[in-house]
């Protein structure tokens, strides 16, 4: 299956089946939304996986009733951190160092940078950088799903808060940001059958 091929046959599933998603193919997921590109390569969020029935169950009051939060596969929720501060960049520059062997004067020069772009920035801009980053790891995720056929349905409309709340998030320096049931669809999901509905190359790209 080529990646075109994929991408035309995933669509946001709105029926799980009982099939699981293996312990294989799951960490195969999570690695490509772990090395997806982020700006700097700061990643300044966490991949939750969340496996408690109750808690899922929990989830649901806060999802629109979407039940798929609670009958797929698995939950993958990703998490921003509340906070970016030179803690941050200090952190990435350190695993920088440990794993290209550059000291930390030679990483002075990038370090100063990047902590040089976020100091005029407010939290309310930071918070914003964060979740685009973010958006970009759930493309990975997307992608990544669909080539291995694997179900998936990314969801924005969801009462962050009311997550943050069950999964205690703030105490972990966090906030949600996006949430991906995955799994399998289920042969009643009529939504299967649907033609997908994109604009043209014509109609989408422009060349200048």
């Amino acid at each position: 299956m080529t990646v075109i091929d994929a991408l035309q046959w995933r669509y946001s599933v709105k029926k799980f089946s009982e099939r699981k998603v293996s312990s294989e193919q799951l960490q195969q997921l999570l690695d490509a939304t772990r090395l997806s590109a982020s700006a700097f390569g700061l990643q300044p969020y966490k991949i939750i996986v969340v496996n408690t029935d109750s808690i899922r169950e929990q989830l649901v009051d806060y999802s629109c009733d979407q039940d798929k939060v609670l009958y797929s596969s698995h939950l993958i929720v990703m998490a921003i951190e509340t906070v970016i501060d030179d803690h941050l960049i200090d952190q990435y520059i350190a695993k920088h160092s440990a794993t290209t062997g550059q000291s930390l004067l030679e990483l002075k020069g990038l370090e100063e940078h990047i902590k040089s772009v976020f100091r005029d920035k407010s939290e309310q801009q930071k918070q914003e950088w964060a979740h685009h980053q973010s958006f970009i790891a759930l493309g990975n995720l997307l992608t990544a799903a669909a080539i291995m056929q694997i179900d998936s349905c990314p969801m924005t409309g969801f009462d962050a808060s009311g997550f943050d709340k069950v999964l205690k998030l703030h105490q972990k320096g966090l906030t949600s940001s996006w949430v991906c049931p995955i799994g399998y669809r289920h042969r009643e999901d009529q939504r299967a059958n649907s033609p997908k509905v994109r604009f043209s190359h014509q109609e989408m790209v422009l060349e200048i």
